[in-house]
């Protein structure tokens, strides 16, 4: 990363250039001063450290003088609210006050480097748009003006319908604050993507974002994986390692299938959530932490909560603002819009020449139930995108009817698990023997098909 410092002070200069020297990602050059910087700068420094109080031009003025798009971040030995904000109004991005141990300015510069990223990918994406607005006609999306108007502030939605934007103006309201939020809904309906718009949208978004999926992950290697451990906790244990809390400290940690949580753990969290401390597998010191929690599920808490399989109290405190995020096939205006959009995109992955659906395609996949929601839809264009040999995929190409198909062998095995319970009057053990499966999966069975016991 290539940096450039200006700053009057020799002692000063001399002291960031030797201190930063030893970090190798980064390539610093220094100047005395604005004029001497402004002859020689240009697009290629990708961050300037300037000191504020400098003779003939000060750092404000030297900012506005920058001809090319950069990062900046200021120093100054007397810093004053004003000069403060009117920096932050020229996009500064952090405002450092003398004397600062050097981890601080390392840190500040990271920060910048990240919050780069977010922006060039935004860039990219706004870019991305512009260039399917007004290259590709015949594929052009006409919606109402409404969703023109939300284009820069969603970055992971495809589709508009008016529930959506209900939802995601809930979300840009939680996202400005740092209450826990639970988003509820079924498997498939894009979960993750509208915590990771909580998360682009707080103040938080140069931070990481953690997701983990409780359902995936061993009971047995959640804490560790949750909390770290340290080197000796346990037979395998030969250096310690930071868990997702500490990975994911001053940003997000997404904690999908929240409801598959062991009730073990389930205190351990609530204990962080009380204390804003963890402590790793087999360590005696508390470590503080500083993160927000979006959670996730597809089950119904409230009878987890019945069955005392889940705790009232977390619930209480992970539910701070709950977002019921409906299915695909209650929002069935945004369907042409998602597939429209993934199919640019998987033809542009596979660097096809681009395909478009007929009516009768589209037609069908608005009739169709979509029981596996947007993951579904979004596997069904793909597949039929690369195996369809025309440039105009018919409604044939989707195989929409085996899906069907597939969806009356689900209806024939939730009329089983019913029919089994009712003749063993809700006997759990008999009922799942008789089915062939563990009673851990009949569970998960009748979670899924929301069989009431």
């Amino acid at each position: 990363m290539k940096i450039a410092i200006v700053e009057d002070d020799i002692s000063m200069r001399k002291s960031l250039e030797i201190a930063l020297a030893e970090y190798e990602e980064f390539e610093v050059t220094t100047f005395k001063n604005a004029t001497d910087a402004l002859k020689k700068l240009d697009a290629s420094y990708e961050l300037i450290v300037t000191d504020i109080n400098m003779p003939k031009i000060d750092g404000i003025e030297f900012i506005k003088k920058v001809d090319f798009k950069t990062n900046f971040i200021i120093m100054t030995g007397n810093a004053t609210l004003n000069r403060a904000v009117e920096s932050m109004r020229l996009g500064v991005k952090d405002f450092l006050t003398k004397p600062f141990e050097i981890e601080t300015l390392v840190e500040a510069i990271k920060r910048s480097v990240e919050v780069a990223k977010v922006e060039a990918e935004h860039e990219r994406r706004y870019e991305d748009n512009k260039e399917r607005r007004v290259g590709l006609n015949d594929i052009r999306i006409d919606k109402s003006e409404r969703r023109k108007q939300g284009s820069d502030r969603r970055r992971h939605f495809y589709g508009h319908s008016e529930k959506l934007e209900k939802i995601l103006k809930l979300i840009e309201k939680a996202a400005k604050t740092d209450a826990s939020v639970m988003l509820l809904g079924e498997s498939g309906v894009g979960k993750e993507l509208f915590a990771k718009e909580v998360h682009y949208l707080s103040p938080r978004y140069a931070q990481p974002f953690v997701p983990i999926n409780m359902a995936a992950i061993p009971d047995n290697l959640l804490e560790s994986e949750l909390f770290g451990y340290e080197k000796g906790a346990f037979t395998d244990a030969t250096t310690m390692k930071k868990g997702l809390f500490e990975t994911a400290n001053k940003g997000t940690l997404f904690l999908d299938e929240i409801g598959e949580m062991p009730l073990a753990l389930q205190a351990k969290l609530l204990r962080v959530l009380q204390e804003h401390e963890i402590y790793r597998v087999g360590g005696t010191k508390p470590i503080k932490i500083d993160v927000r929690i979006v959670s996730a599920t597809n089950a119904n808490i409230l009878e987890k909560i019945e069955d005392k399989a889940f705790r009232e109290d977390l619930y209480y405190r992970l539910n701070t603002i709950p977002v019921k995020i409906p299915p695909l096939r209650e929002r069935k205006e945004e369907i042409e819009d998602i597939a429209k959009e993934w199919l640019f995109k998987v033809c542009r992955k596979y660097d096809f020449a681009y395909k478009s659906l007929s009516d009768d395609a589209l037609k069908a996949l608005h009739d169709y139930a979509w029981p596996g929601n947007v993951r579904e839809l979004l596997s069904v264009v793909e597949r039929a995108t690369i195996l369809s040999d025309n440039d105009l995929i018919e409604e044939a190409d989707l195989f929409l009817e085996s899906r069907k198909s597939q969806k009356s062998i689900k209806d024939l095995e939730k009329e089983l698990i019913i029919e089994l319970l009712k003749d063993f009057d809700n006997d759990l053990d008999k009922s799942a023997k008789a089915l062939g499966v563990s009673r851990t999966n009949l569970n998960k069975k009748i979670d899924k098909y929301n069989i009431e016991v």
